[in-house]
């Protein structure tokens, strides 16, 4: 740099701009870990998720979920129900994505098994929170849902899981 002017990199601008008032500005910046197990039903809980479609299911909703600026981190399930566990991103509130997951899930189930044409999700899901500290246990929990589910119907498992982070809940509506 000619006559030892020394000027930053643009890369490091950020770090000690100046105001016009001649005060240092500071990046302003938002930190987030928003990491969910999320949990929803086929309609009449029917058992229509087998082991061809279960990954196949799992790997759009993952591509959906990217789509949407997250991560899926687990997706599994036995044939009436299904399990995720995602990261996503501050923007997207969880009811708008559970809206999108399940209605584009929905929709290539029926184009890809021309079969399940009738095919549909039951209204709602179930949302819990997760630490980082947590998630590998969630994760575990859910790559483990057939062997799981040998013990467990979808509902007693769900009654549970509400009870274990504090939900209240009318058991006739599970």
């Amino acid at each position: 740099m000619a006559g030892g002017d020394r000027r930053e990199p643009p890369e490091a601008w950020h770090l000690n701009h100046k105001s016009p008032e001649g005060a240092i500005e500071r990046p302003r910046m938002s930190f987030t870990s928003l990491q969910y197990h999320l949990a929803f039903s086929t309609k009449e809980r029917r058992r229509l998720l087998d082991h061809e479609i279960m990954p196949r299911l799992v790997s759009y909703i993952g591509g959906t979920i990217r789509g949407l600026g997250g991560t899926l981190l687990e997706g599994n399930g036995p044939e009436d129900h299904i399990h995720l566990a995602a990261a996503l991103p501050p923007t997207r509130a969880v009811a708008d994505v559970m809206r999108d997951v399940k209605s584009s899930s929905s929709a290539w189930l029926h184009e890809e098994f021309p079969a399940m044409r009738g095919f549909g999700w039951q209204d709602g899901y179930a949302a819990f929170s997760v630490s980082q500290s947590v998630m590998p246990e969630v994760i575990d929990y859910i790559r483990e849902q057939k062997q799981h589910h040998r013990k467990m119907t979808f509902v007693e498992e769900l009654a549970l899981l509400l009870e274990r982070h504090g939900i209240a809940f009318d058991p006739q509506y599970l």
